[in-house]
């Protein structure tokens, strides 16, 4: 697959909406896209593939990407064909988009989301220069390669490239180069701060029900409970903190079957109460169980 090194500038389709005119400009650049609604959000799934029945989940990838005609699923959903992006499927899409995102995976790279300051100072003595984009707290670094995509593989760093989008923030400085193994190298280690112990996650559990085989059921309520107060009490890195807080109680309870769903929405409706939504509450679980090689 050819890799955009460089970005020329969007030419002028004035007879469409704005976004609609990045998006199709990146799609001739070989970049998948989807339009992105208010809080860097996608637009909700369509009831024909609701639950991921398109298979746009990691669980599901034997079904192929989402060939839903609607922009319904994230990643799965992101496309190159101009004829699918101009269609009336998704013009209602296009009018409320506040923003353009991308599959990075899908067009072979990988983008290192630096969401403050400090990860950013990190990631100057730490990492290989290459194309990088301002974004609102922090930056993108953006590699040629893929790899699978976690979250919070270092205070405020998550890695972005399978199974994941990132906002397009524009065209960015420097010469892209390949993905280096330290890069590589994160996607899997454990994050250091994530430890078996009773606190923080939420998801699909990969055994629901019965009685806890190593623990009081007794234990696994003080469990649930201080996961929903770390989540309750973060106050930045949200995102990270779901992550961490699902790999801890997979890490404690995910193969014993004692996890049902209702535990889990419970850790679920607290992440949402503080702000994450549900698909990145689901992207969390997934990764977690993925590290765990649940």
């Amino acid at each position: 697959m050819t890799h955009p090194t460089d970005f020329p500038r969007d030419p002028a389709r004035p007879a469409l909406p704005e976004h609609l005119r990045t998006a199709l400009w990146l799609a001739e650049l070989g970049l998948p896209v989807l339009p992105l609604r208010a809080g860097k959000l996608p637009f909700g799934n369509c009831r024909a593939c609701r639950n991921s029945a398109c298979g746009d989940r990691p669980h599901m990838l034997a079904a192929g990407p989402c060939q839903c005609p609607a922009p319904c699923h994230a990643w799965g959903a992101a496309t190159t064909n101009p004829d699918v992006l101009t269609s009336p499927a998704w013009a209602g899409a296009w009018r409320q988009a506040q923003a353009v995102a991308y599959h990075p995976g899908g067009a072979g790279l990988t983008v290192v989301d630096l969401d403050n300051a400090d990860a950013v100072a990190w990631a100057r003595r730490n990492l290989p220069a290459t194309k990088t984009v301002p974004t609102t707290r922090g930056e993108h670094w953006i590699y040629r390669g893929t790899l699978r995509s976690v979250n919070g593989v270092r205070p405020g760093v998550d890695l972005k490239s399978t199974m994941a989008y990132a906002q397009w923030r524009g065209p960015g400085t420097g010469a892209m180069v390949r993905l280096p193994e330290v890069v590589r190298g994160l996607a899997v280690k454990e994050p250091a701060a994530a430890r078996p112990e009773p606190c923080i996650v939420t998801a699909t559990v990969p055994a629901g029900g019965g009685d806890c085989r190593h623990r009081s059921p007794a234990y696994l309520e003080r469990g649930i409970a201080m996961a929903e107060q770390r989540i309750k009490e973060a106050t930045e890195a949200i995102h990270t903190t779901v992550y961490r807080t699902f790999l801890a109680v997979l890490s404690a309870h995910g193969r014993c079957g004692c996890l049902t769903d209702a535990h889990i929405k419970r850790l679920f409706t607290t992440a949402q109460e503080k702000g994450e939504s549900l698909r990145n509450c689901e992207d969390a679980w997934i990764n977690a169980r993925t590290t765990l090689g649940m």
